[in-house]
């Protein structure tokens, strides 16, 4: 008998919830029914209801008490859902999802204190180091498997002004590795669709744009940047960029891929390391190093190394951590294995061997 009433309530919200109504809606019918019963053992003889319900008035007021807490929960519940759907959109409903992508905050999106957040933390960038980035001036040659990945890292990371040079024009074919651009910039030129990604990704990157290739006559060019990141795939534009750098005395971040396997390092003669010329003082036989396009390159690899050239430019730029100047990191995809070896000037460098080293240099 002392389950009795607790029974006839659950029978009510049973009933309830099969004629659809909703879990506030449920819980008042029982408050209502939990007044109605108090209210009949108010009036009664309390010798009457225990023998009729089994229970007192002390314990179906307890029974009352956490109902009430029940119904006040959900009701707070409910109106902080309202008020978060009034001021945010529903979370679940395409008209809040469509609020977001087509609303976003102007203001919001041009405060560097919250889009560089994560950099202001690091003990080794903080303020500091993200104002260098700021200011930083930075040439990317070729925006291609290596240039697309190491652009977006640099744009996002807050580099002042990004410069990008490349002669060609997006094709389907680019699009297996090529992460910046999106299938319906088939035939626009590389530049035009990086700069536009860029600037949508972070518009307070000045972004340039060069339709042309970088050449040995583009000294004063190279000149004005801080630093210059290679991602050609060309052993005679490499060689071109790499002289001009050293012409110019700005430091060069040199990524390569083939097939499962890529290499980064940085070119800075001026402070002690080697130039590609000390490295590979000939081009390649015929047939040696083939392209992309003739060997063949997973799509993720040319991601991995161009990441790890913004990497080693964030750490040029800032002063953090020690960077791969004087040395080359070779990346095996295919067996998941790195290899660091040392790298170390030519005193016969038919281009870097006439450099004095710059004050500071190693």
């Amino acid at each position: 008998m002392g389950v009795l009433l607790p029974l006839g309530l659950l029978s009510i919200a049973a009933v309830a919830w099969i004629m659809g109504w909703g879990i506030l809606r449920v819980l008042a019918a029982l408050f209502a029914a939990w007044l109605i019963v108090l209210a009949l053992m108010l009036a009664a003889p309390a010798a009457e209801m225990r023998v009729f319900g089994g229970m007192d008035v002390r314990a179906w007021l307890a029974m009352g008490v956490l109902l009430a807490l029940v119904l006040g929960y959900m009701a707070v519940l409910r109106k902080a859902r309202a008020a978060a759907g009034a001021r945010w959109g529903d979370p679940q409903g395409e008209a809040g999802h469509e609020a977001r992508r087509t609303a976003p905050d102007p203001e919001a999106s041009r405060d560097p204190l919250e889009r560089y957040a994560r950099h202001y933390v690091l003990r080794e960038i903080g303020g500091p180091g993200q104002a260098r980035l700021r200011d930083a001036r930075v040439l990317l040659v070729g925006a291609g498997g290596l240039g697309a990945p190491a652009a977006l890292y640099l744009a996002a990371a807050g580099i002042g002004r990004l410069a990008i040079a490349d002669p060609d024009h997006v094709s389907i074919s680019n699009l297996q590795r090529q992460i910046i651009y999106r299938s319906g910039d088939a035939g626009r030129p590389k530049t035009a669709a990086a700069a536009e990604a860029l600037r949508a990704l972070n518009p307070l990157v000045e972004v340039e744009t060069l339709d042309r290739r970088i050449t040995a006559a583009d000294t004063s060019l190279i000149s004005r940047f801080d630093l210059v990141l290679d991602g050609c795939d060309s052993f005679a534009d490499r060689a071109a960029i790499n002289a001009t750098c050293v012409d110019a005395g700005v430091p060069l971040i040199a990524g390569a891929i083939a097939q499962w396997e890529g290499q980064v390092t940085i070119y800075d003669p001026a402070r002690g390391a080697p130039c590609l010329a000390c490295i590979f003082p000939e081009p390649p036989a015929p047939g040696l190093a083939p392209s992309c396009a003739e060997a063949g390159v997973v799509g993720p690899l040319p991601g991995v190394i161009g990441s790890m050239m913004a990497l080693e430019a964030i750490k040029h730029l800032t002063g953090a951590g020690e960077t791969l100047a004087g040395a080359m990191l070779i990346y095996d995809g295919l067996h998941g294995e790195t290899r660091r070896i040392a790298l170390g000037r030519r005193t016969d460098c038919p281009v870097c061997s006439g450099v004095a080293l710059r004050p500071g240099g190693a």
